[in-house]
């Protein structure tokens, strides 16, 4: 049972209603290149916002902790990310 930690990006988008939405979440190396990526992205044509997180558990268990923000740019929903 081995541990690894995930480093994620994910836009946020305004969808026709006007209500936020998450747009495709995107791999990062590390915490920082997460939080780099993140700050583009938020400002991205399109985007109104964008969350960097990361997700440590076993792959292979499927068994994985609660997400844990690093940073977050604009508007965002963290509850639009699931558990």
């Amino acid at each position: 049972m081995t541990n690894v930690t995930y480093y994620v990006v994910v836009p946020f988008l305004r969808d026709e209603d006007g209500m936020l939405s998450p747009g495709e979440a995107k791999e990062a190396l590390n915490s920082e290149a997460a939080r780099r990526r993140a700050q583009a992205v938020a400002t991205a044509t399109g985007n109104v916002g964008a969350i960097a997180f990361s997700r440590t558990g076993d792959p292979d268990s499927g068994d994985f902790a609660e997400g844990v923000v690093l940073a977050s740019f604009g508007e965002v929903d963290p509850d639009a990310l699931g558990g």
